[in-house]
């Protein structure tokens, strides 16, 4: 399920992935991430546009250059089940750091304890262990379309699903 505001986008990975790297004018001036699942936030960053910041971390995940990348790719397909949240350090959320890019980060690093983020997380979230820690070995096709074409087939299933239970 998709939800979304002026200040936030939260996105299920697999609909994420079918934006096929086109980011929609309208999530440009998101500049905060998160990547969690219902329970954890695994990491929390930053960049100018978020968007692109994503589908870095998932393309470098395939070169092992990407922690949250290698992650993702090492948890497939249990992945295409975790969200992708687009968040701006502009919005009234931040508006008690100054709306300062790098105290907006800090505060969703202290909030959140993300598992993956090392610097200004003293105490980061155990990995829940139902997930396999980022590792030379991933459970994925290295066909990035293959994995598009798997995460259209997730979400035509979920709207399968969703139009029974309507009926």
């Amino acid at each position: 399920m998709r939800t979304a505001n002026d200040d936030c986008v939260a996105i299920p990975l697999k609909e994420f992935l079918l934006t096929e790297q086109r980011c929609p004018p309208e999530w440009r001036p998101f500049n905060l991430y998160l990547c969690r699942d219902d329970a954890v936030v695994f990491y929390v960053g930053q960049s100018y546009v978020a968007f692109d910041r994503v589908w870095q971390h998932i393309l470098d995940g395939f070169k092992g250059r990407s922690m949250l990348g290698r992650f993702i790719l090492c948890n497939w397909p249990a992945a295409l089940r975790f969200t992708i949240e687009l968040r701006d350090a502009r919005s009234a959320e931040f508006a008690n750091v100054g709306h300062d890019l790098n105290a907006a980060e800090r505060a969703l690093i202290e909030q959140y304890a993300p598992c993956f983020n090392d610097a200004l997380n003293p105490r980061p979230s155990p990995l829940p262990a139902r997930y396999v820690a980022p590792g030379p070995t991933i459970r994925c096709s290295r066909s990035l379309g293959k994995l598009i074409s798997e995460a259209r087939h997730a979400v035509q299933a979920d709207r399968r699903k969703a139009w029974r239970a309507e009926l």
